[in-house]
């Protein structure tokens, strides 16, 4: 089914500038959050769901958005995060043959307001060129001045603390409790196929919250330690960054993903950046300097971690680049069974060229309970 009547919308970026397409469905509504854009021609759901998107206002750059509805299991945490979703053309009819639900009705279960029928090609261009910043989508298409005003009020991505948003409130334990391995990650926004994938080689994972203390997270008495992705600016996160540094000094193997990387790097003395525009999708090419491989990578994020400090470091070393920008994609420890990617290995969605690392993570813990 398409609804014939739907109401008007736009999108209102900060500077000024407005972009107009129509409600998807028929409800009204507003959005505020900083735009950004995927570039994944798959993987719409799991994008979604992602903690690390929590704030943000999604623009899909593919054209046709919930063509194949919607599936129970395809999901990276409990509920939608992103703030609101911008498209091109919304499909109110699916064609798969096992999803439970059209993409409207997940929408609706979640209370997301999203607007269609925009260009997207014309938005992306114009987010590419000036950068990411906020924004608010609405069919209150009347009250531009007002929603301008309102816009003021939404709080810049930069210097903004969102993991205490996301992260689990209690310690919680997921695996198999007789595994052999034990493993103590730091919700900073964890996704769900990071855990399959750690639990699936065999380890028996303790999750913490985003401010649980190195004394807490060893209660567990676990062989390794995880620093998982999230949303928002890292360097807010003082309490992270101290256990990171506290749990450094255990000498075990540890392992960050995305802005558990730049937490790890923050715990070093690397400072970290809001870049121009993020890395969004399911295609960016990483460069192993260790092996001189090529990676396609899925990849998430708005911050980086700044390259001449890291060269500079004496005990860290840059193991993987970013071929667009050159952006440090990977780090090591030279002296630590420790390190980290800017990108995402468990690729949900994505490729899995990068799946190696979750071995070399195991390897690493195997062989330090030698």
């Amino acid at each position: 089914m398409k609804y014939q009547v739907r109401k008007k919308a736009l999108i209102l970026l900060e500077d000024g500038t407005i972009f107009y397409g129509k409600a998807v469905g028929d409800k009204e509504g507003t959005a505020f959050g900083e735009v950004c854009f995927n570039t994944g021609m798959t993987g719409y759901q799991e994008i979604f769901t992602d903690p690390s998107y929590y704030g943000q206002l999604m623009v899909a750059t593919n054209a046709h958005i919930g063509n194949y509805g919607a599936h129970l299991d395809e999901v990276e945490s409990d509920s939608i995060k992103i703030a609101g979703l911008i498209v091109k053309n919304f499909s109110y009819n699916y064609s798969r043959p096992d999803a439970d639900f059209s993409l409207l009705e997940f929408l609706e279960q979640n209370n997301l307001f999203a607007i269609s029928d925009v260009d997207t090609r014309a938005l992306v261009s114009y987010i590419r060129d000036n950068g990411a910043m906020n924004a608010v989508i609405s069919t209150r298409v009347d009250e531009i001045d007002v929603l301008k005003k309102e816009l003021t009020q939404v709080p810049s991505m930069k210097g903004l603390e969102l993991a205490s948003k996301v992260s689990t409130k209690e310690p919680y334990v997921y695996g198999d409790e007789q595994a052999e391995i034990k493993i103590a990650a730091l919700d900073i926004g964890i996704k769900k196929n990071i855990l399959r994938n750690l639990a699936k080689r065999g380890a028996c994972i303790t999750v913490y919250p985003f401010n649980a203390t190195a004394q807490e997270m060893n209660a567990s008495d676990p062989d390794a330690y995880f620093i998982s992705n999230g949303p928002g600016d890292p360097e807010p996160l003082t309490e992270a960054i101290e256990t990171t540094k506290q749990l450094l000094k255990e000498n075990k193997p540890l392992f960050g993903i995305c802005l558990g990387h730049q937490v790890l790097a923050l715990a070093n003395g690397i400072s970290t950046y809001k870049m121009h525009n993020g890395h969004r999708g399911i295609n960016h090419p990483i460069l192993n300097i260790l092996t001189g491989k090529g990676e396609i990578t899925s990849q998430n994020h708005g911050f980086a971690v700044n390259r001449e400090e890291t060269e500079a470091h004496p005990d860290l070393e840059i193991t993987h680049t970013h071929l667009n920008d050159q952006t440090v994609a990977g780090i090591r420890m030279k002296y630590r069974n420790v390190f980290s990617v800017q990108y995402h290995p468990e690729a949900s969605p994505g490729p899995h060229d990068a799946d190696y690392l979750f071995d070399q993570f195991f390897e690493a813990i195997k062989a330090s309970l030698n």
